[in-house]
């Protein structure tokens, strides 16, 4: 019998990220490095076979950032895997359980994960929350409408630091933005370490993008010379016109991929020809999982609208399975009929405004059980620009 518990050792916390590793099958090897510089203390847990580890589920302490502005106590949720000898037999259920009882302990409110299979998780109540999308710019055509000044932007060498990375994301506020853990950090900097065309970093008071050439081996003969930004972050839109203009603006450059990026970003809009920004693709980004529904939903904004009573089923968290009388100015429980019903996976997905209740209830993830009830949530629930996280953990 399988037993899940929390990791004690550095020894233990080492089997158990060679066994996520190597469950993930494709990830390159990050060299000599002591593992307990990429982890948490005290949040790690392992499935034992005896006294094997054949499995392990992870997190980070965090914050999420919702509608309205406010950030919640938050899980960064991260290295579940099981030995692909282990697999069907419950040990994933029994360690994602257990974290989940955990992570409520902690009273932190919501958990996220990016999601290898999307098969996996929403059987735990994690529903897709963000997207993001990978924009191609064909930089010759993407002429700007006009003359961008954003302000003074600095070109930093290789020596450029996470602190000061880290110092200027820590202003993150738009919704879906998650915290950067000083691991998460860590991890990109010994990526970095072992990719042989080191970024190009630029900064802004109030942002940062980082770059890097692709093929650098054939630059000089390539039709189609590439960068691909990996890392964008703009506090302002000062920030952000004069990022992308630095962009827009680099000589001996064909090709500028951008990712992760949200999925309406208002890049095509910035320049004459629309037709030289290409969406080459849109993914799921946050799937997040309600910890604690009603302090979640109390966290947030809503619309000055018309009150929905919202019915959630929760099967893994049963205090979440309730009613909530959802208002502009109040959150609370209550008996009344319920206007919609919903498990915690579909409202996780529309809870940052990620996805309409309306799409939902097309697909009967969502029940209606009051006339017009879709279009008042959505008013309810309506929110601006849409979520976007652009961290990947």
């Amino acid at each position: 019998m399988t037993d899940v518990r929390f990791l004690q050792t550095p020894a233990e916390r080492e089997r158990a990220f060679a066994v996520f590793w190597r469950s993930m099958v494709g990830l390159p090897p990050l060299g000599d490095v002591a593992v307990d510089e990429l982890l948490e203390t005290g949040r790690y847990l392992g499935a034992f076979d005896g006294e094997e580890i054949v499995g392990g589920a992870d997190s980070y302490t965090s914050w999420l950032t919702v509608p309205g502005g406010s950030r919640v106590p938050h899980a960064a949720v991260t290295h579940i895997g099981v030995l692909p000898t282990h697999t069907r037999r419950g040990i994933l259920t029994s360690l994602v359980t257990q974290q989940l009882t955990d992570i409520a302990a902690r009273g932190e409110i919501v958990a996220s994960l990016r999601a290898s299979e999307a098969l996996i998780y929403r059987r735990f109540g994690y529903g897709v929350a963000t997207s993001s999308a990978t924009y191609r710019i064909q930089r010759r055509r993407a002429l700007p409408q006009n003359v961008i000044d954003g302000g003074p932007i600095t070109l930093l060498d290789t020596a450029a630091t996470a602190e000061l990375l880290s110092s200027i994301y820590e202003r993150a506020a738009w919704t879906g933005s998650i915290a950067r853990p000083p691991q998460w950090w860590r991890l990109h900097e010994l990526i970095d370490t072992g990719d042989p065309v080191k970024p190009y970093v630029v900064t802004h008071e109030d942002g940062y993008v980082r770059y890097r050439p692709l093929d650098t081996s054939s630059w000089f003969t390539s039709s189609a010379r590439t960068v691909t930004v990996d890392d964008l972050v703009a506090h302002s839109d000062k920030a952000y016109q004069a990022l992308i203009g630095h962009l827009l603006g680099l000589d001996l450059v064909d090709v500028i991929e951008l990712a992760p990026r949200p999925v309406d970003d208002p890049l095509p809009h910035l320049v004459t020809d629309p037709r030289a920004i290409e969406v080459t693709g849109i993914r799921d980004e946050t799937w997040l999982r309600l910890v604690d529904v009603e302090a979640a939903l109390a966290a947030r904004t809503y619309a000055d609208t018309a009150p929905v009573v919202i019915e959630v089923r929760d099967d893994l968290l049963p205090h979440n399975s309730a009613r909530f009388a959802v208002g502009s100015d109040k959150v609370r429980r209550t008996q009344h009929i319920p206007d919609v019903s919903l498990d915690a996976a579909a409202l996780a997905s529309v809870y940052l405004g990620g996805s309409t209740w309306t799409q939902l209830g097309r697909t009967g993830l969502v029940s209606a059980h009051s006339a017009g009830a879709f279009d008042t949530a959505d008013t309810l629930f309506s929110t601006g620009a849409k979520p976007f996280a652009g961290t990947n953990f």
